[in-house]
């Protein structure tokens, strides 16, 4: 199949997507006991996994719809409550609950991505893909970084979210696995600067035609973006697909 036919096909599946609810929700404690809840969307023991981090202010809520569209494509989904944020599309985060009398900053919501790799790699025993946003997204390439049980890494919208101000970018710098990043336009130069060392032999900038936004929910049906976007995206993750 072309890129063109790969492309158009990506779009039609895009357009043509039904929306499904969570099939389960489930928690596991993170590595200093918080419990931390998730929303799993299986399609099958065979199929590769993607871990979905939502950006600050929201919950496992933000993946809600975009879980479902990746479950047409083949892909389970593992949409996790971290400790910072709050709610959205209806969806409460109760990891953030749980753990508000400890009064967490953003870089403890490393604890609860790492405790969900644990728990989806005890379970599938291969490599998972993060697919992280904003703040999350920072964390996620950190991560990936430092796990083996990561085999490639998403992100939307990630920056230096942290002290010091350069946090991510020296914990980046051994990352070599395959990379897929993206932004709103006016974010587009500083996310380039933030992956400036990572030499990864597949490391994907995508910069939006649009002005484009922050974050995954670019690629919610309702945002005026979302098509350029998942197409982006699916033609990365199926080159994942292909390498497992």
């Amino acid at each position: 199949m072309n890129m063109k036919k790969t492309l158009t096909f990506i779009a039609i599946l895009i357009l043509s997507s039904k929306l499904a609810s969570a099939q389960l929700k489930v928690s596991f404690r993170s590595t200093d006991g918080v419990k931390v809840t998730a929303d799993w969307y299986p399609v099958s023991s065979e199929n590769p996994v993607i871990l979905l981090c939502h950006q600050n202010g929201y919950s496992r809520g933000e993946f809600s719809e975009i879980a479902t569209r990746l479950n047409q494509f083949g892909f389970n989904c593992l949409a996790v409550d971290l400790r910072v944020g709050g709610e959205v599309n209806g969806v409460n985060n109760e990891t953030a609950e749980a753990a508000k009398k400890m009064e967490p900053v953003l870089a403890d919501a490393e604890r609860d991505i790492v405790a969900a790799v644990d728990y989806l790699n005890v379970r599938y025993k291969s490599p998972l893909i993060i697919l992280g946003s904003s703040y999350s997204a920072s964390l996620a390439l950190k991560v990936a970084a430092q796990n083996e049980k990561v085999a490639a890494v998403a992100v939307f919208s990630p920056g230096e979210y942290f002290e010091p101000a350069d946090y991510i970018g020296t914990h980046i710098t051994t990352l070599l696995k395959p990379v897929f990043a993206t932004s709103s336009r006016e974010e587009a130069d500083k996310v380039t600067d933030l992956l400036k060392d990572v030499n990864s032999r597949i490391k994907v900038q995508y910069i939006p035609t649009s002005k484009g936004d922050h974050g995954a929910k670019v690629l919610w049906s309702k945002s005026p973006f979302n098509q350029e976007y998942w197409i982006a995206l699916m033609s990365f993750l199926d080159k994942m697909k292909k390498m497992q």
